[in-house]
């Protein structure tokens, strides 16, 4: 008999965890703002990127012109690793998050 009672509670415990469902994803009431803050975070990301290869590029030709040591390579190769860690975020996390 006790054994048949604490049977019946861990049916209807489990009864009522299998009832709860699957809860709908809501936006959050900021998300618009949040948006617009990541639209200018990338604005900026793409800006410094474009501003850190021009400017490499040009220390790049002063070295070259005044006879200096290459150290620009580098900037560059950093820039451009950085500019496609950048723009891929966005592909990385849409499929792993999914749409």
């Amino acid at each position: 008999m006790l054994l048949s009672a604490f049977h019946d509670t861990v049916l209807s415990q489990h009864a009522v965890l299998a009832q709860l469902g699957n809860p709908t994803p809501e936006t959050p009431p900021v998300a618009d703002k949040l948006m617009k803050l990541v639209r200018y975070f990338t604005w900026f990301v793409l800006l410094s990127g474009v501003l850190g290869i021009t400017y490499a590029g040009g220390r790049f030709a002063w070295e070259k012109w005044s006879g200096g040591g290459l150290a620009s390579p580098k900037m560059v190769a950093g820039a451009m690793i950085g500019g496609i860690v950048a723009t891929s975020a966005g592909t990385i996390m849409n499929a792993v998050i999914g749409s």
